[in-house]
């Protein structure tokens, strides 16, 4: 299967549009300068969504697309020249192109449907990435990923090969890769890990965090009563299902449904849910801050 293509027009759209975040403590002019800053070196905003915490003492978050003639040539004289800028609100700031697609490996388990979103979307258009690869701790899915020409690596992984199945894991994916999707993949990240891609790893986690973290959720919330049961997609850090959450969604059940319809409603929420965040996230959607994120959607 081919792979998603935009049409060439859209191609050319994107060609000199590029991505700004910054966050940053509050405080009178910062609008002023981002945009004096950018009508100066010729770039026209087409977009800008920004939200402050506090007025007064709090953070402020703004994501701004412009568009900028030549600007494969001037992104690195532009990020130099904007320098200042941020040091004089003392940012954190980011400025990324929208034409190059983020490149992602989706690690996998034995169950298909997050997976299969990813792939889907991929497939039609929607998701504005790269799926690089697919590594997967069992062979079941081999099939169904290289149905769509994306390349599949079996790494079993049992407690006594788990230093080497990472080993492995790393060598796939550090420098080739700009994010990590846990698609259910249903082993512990190891620290080590995970100082590769800091803030790089989506994972979807089936419960409504923190309600419920670690193994069998859905058990735990059919043994608790629950009346609505989620899904939560977050970063992951070494505090297990602690990470800054990107996006969460619920549905409503009842006393007749027992684990297995949980199961089975919770993994369209999983779907859905774990999606929304990869989009977000490879275009450009996110800002950490803390163990919260700012989410432009």
């Amino acid at each position: 299967m081919t792979p998603n293509v935009l049409p060439k027009a859209q191609r050319d759209d994107l060609k000199n549009r590029a991505r700004m975040l910054v966050s940053c403590p509050d405080q009178p002019g910062i609008v002023a300068a981002v945009s004096r800053f950018l009508h100066e070196q010729g770039a026209n905003i087409v977009q800008s969504d920004q939200y402050t915490m506090d007025p007064e003492g709090g953070m402020f978050f703004i994501r701004i697309e412009f568009d900028l003639d030549n600007l494969d040539d001037r992104r690195e004289k532009l990020k130099e020249d904007f320098a200042a800028v941020a040091e004089q609100f003392q940012m954190q700031w980011s400025i990324t192109r929208a034409s190059r697609k983020k490149r992602l490996a989706v690690f996998v388990s034995k169950e298909d449907h997050a997976l299969l979103e990813l792939l889907w979307q991929w497939q039609a258009g929607d998701l504005e990435a790269d799926i690089a690869m697919v590594i997967s701790n069992h062979d079941d899915m081999r099939s169904l990923v290289e149905s769509f020409d994306i390349p599949y690596h079996h790494i079993p992984v049992t407690p006594t090969t788990k230093a080497e199945a990472e080993r492995r894991q790393l060598e796939l994916v550090v420098g080739k890769v700009d994010a990590v999707v846990l698609a259910r993949y249903m082993q512990i990240i190891t620290p080590k890990f995970i100082e590769h891609f800091p803030n790089r790893i989506i994972n979807i986690h089936h419960s409504f965090l923190p309600a419920f973290v670690g193994g069998k959720p859905y058990a735990q919330a059919y043994n608790r009563g629950v009346k609505i049961i989620g899904a939560t997609a977050h970063y992951v850090t070494e505090e297990l299902d602690g990470g800054p959450i990107i996006e969460q969604d619920v549905q409503r059940v009842s006393h007749r449904h027992n684990v297995d319809d949980l199961k089975r409603i919770g993994r369209h929420i999983e779907r859905i849910v774990l999606a929304r965040a990869v989009s977000w996230h490879v275009e450009d959607r996110v800002i950490i801050h803390g163990n919260k994120t700012v989410v432009f959607n």
